[in-house]
């Protein structure tokens, strides 16, 4: 049995940390300069869609910013009719999980949508429950778009060089 393994080609490049440091640090100052409350959500969300190719970081952010409105807005709609309730909580991400299953989201996606609801229900806060999910929804995007921006303009070269095309 062995404990931990690794292939040489899904570690992460000196290019890769650093474009991943910029995109990281550019999506706080965006959501900064856009005035959001929490900033390191914004950043956050950069490192959870950062992939090395721009399909791969693609495909993750719109699964992550469609699970982010899914769990902002039932979390939302939970806060502002049952508060903190504990079994609502329960009953709430039970929800998210059918509407997932009837969206046909992946289990990340409901994974996303659950850690959403979980953050706008749980985490006492003095704004109205609306507000709070559109600060969330709009700090994840801002994240994502900057991490989607970072890859498109500033590609990854692969460090495994292309086989020959007539191997």
């Amino acid at each position: 049995m062995k404990l931990w393994s690794w292939q040489k080609e899904n570690l992460p490049s000196i290019q890769h940390s650093l474009r991943t440091a910029l995109a990281a640090t550019a999506s706080v100052i965006v959501a900064r300069l856009v005035q959001m409350p929490e900033a390191y959500w914004a950043a956050i969300a950069t490192l959870v869609v950062m992939q090395s190719s721009l399909g791969a970081t693609l495909t993750l952010s719109i699964e992550r910013i469609v699970a982010t409105a899914l769990g902002a807005s039932v979390g939302a709609v939970e806060t502002n009719y049952f508060g903190s309730n504990l079994a609502a909580f329960m009953l709430a991400i039970f929800f998210i999980g059918l509407l997932s299953f009837g969206f046909r989201l992946e289990k990340t996606a409901y994974r996303y949508a659950s850690v959403t609801l979980t953050i706008i229900v749980l985490i006492p806060r003095t704004n109205p429950a609306w507000i709070v999910a559109l600060h969330r929804f709009i700090e994840v995007s801002v994240g994502i778009i900057v991490a989607l921006a970072v890859v498109a303009f500033w590609p990854e070269r692969s460090a495994v060089p292309a086989k020959n095309a007539a191997e």
